[in-house]
């Protein structure tokens, strides 16, 4: 079986077996983390994939090829029991004038910071999608004027499966699952309603673009080569992407992932993508 991009073998279920068997005394949580010492199942930075690996362990559970042993306490899932964001109150400073009149701007990743509540609460507020948690790999960032917050940005590990994109890549099931974490996807990108200058946004996503890529390396010990988005066509026309260089990949259908019905069911939406090196195609597609 093929989980999660590594090819599992009988040799490997037979391990785990084994190693049930001999160490009887562990837990799921150390098994897992045993296991992934073992096959070095890492991410580039060096932790563990641990949450991974135990769900490989649980579907060969449910599917009876392993007996996992019993489950000894039953830990909270504080995720799913968060809340919204809570309101972080700040000074509304507005902001009209070109581009040429606004202070110069400060670009500060906040993530696992002392202001990713604000961020957090930024979203919640004046994003029409409202704040998500992200999964995977991610990074978010402030867009400031002489302190001030003028727009927020989140980006997080691409989805591994998307027509447009792996069409326009060209790029093989297996340089897929070697390479898509060397994507990242750009889930927001919000101006402060009361920030109004022109040509404002293309500026960002075209600082961005330099930014990003070092501060994923710096954190997750990998680069960035490919940046991706969807712009929703029955509000946004996407032309700041355009206007920062991004490329117009195709339009969705509108049916979203596995849906059931080739009925559309959701707004149809653009897909734009941005090149952060001139041999992309050849390093994605190796």
């Amino acid at each position: 079986m093929i989980y999660r991009g590594r090819s599992v073998t009988n040799e490997d279920i037979a391990l785990i077996r084994r190693w049930i068997q001999e160490r009887p005394h562990l837990s799921r949580w150390k098994l897992s983390r045993e296991l992934c010492e073992v096959w070095q199942w890492k991410q580039a930075n060096g932790a563990l994939r641990d949450m991974l690996c135990r769900g490989l362990l649980l579907q060969l559970h449910r599917t009876g090829e392993i007996e996992l042993p019993p489950i000894k306490r039953t830990v909270r899932n504080r995720i799913a029991e968060r809340g919204r964001p809570e309101h972080v109150a700040i000074e509304e400073r507005p902001f009209a004038g070109s581009f040429s009149e606004l202070p110069p701007l400060e670009f500060v990743q906040v993530r696992r910071t002392s202001e990713e509540a604000l961020f957090h609460s930024l979203l919640e507020q004046h994003h029409y999608l409202g704040y998500e948690r992200p999964v995977g790999e991610h990074l978010k960032y402030l867009v400031k004027a002489r302190g001030q917050a003028i727009a927020c940005l989140a980006w997080s590990s691409a989805p591994r499966h998307l027509k447009l994109r792996d069409r326009y890549l060209g790029w093989s099931d297996q340089a897929r699952e070697r390479n898509v974490h060397l994507l990242a996807y750009n889930t927001r990108f919000l101006i402060l309603p009361w920030i109004r200058v022109p040509h404002l946004a293309s500026h960002i996503l075209g600082r961005m673009g330099k930014i990003v890529s070092e501060d994923w390396q710096r954190i997750y010990a990998h680069p960035i080569y490919w940046l991706e988005t969807f712009v929703d066509t029955s509000r946004f026309a996407g032309t700041c992407y355009r206007a920062a260089n991004w490329i117009e990949i195709g339009v969705t259908q509108g049916r979203g992932h596995r849906a059931p019905t080739f009925e559309q069911t959701r707004p149809v939406k653009k897909m734009l993508g941005l090149p952060l090196h001139r041999r992309y195609r050849e390093i994605l597609c190796a």
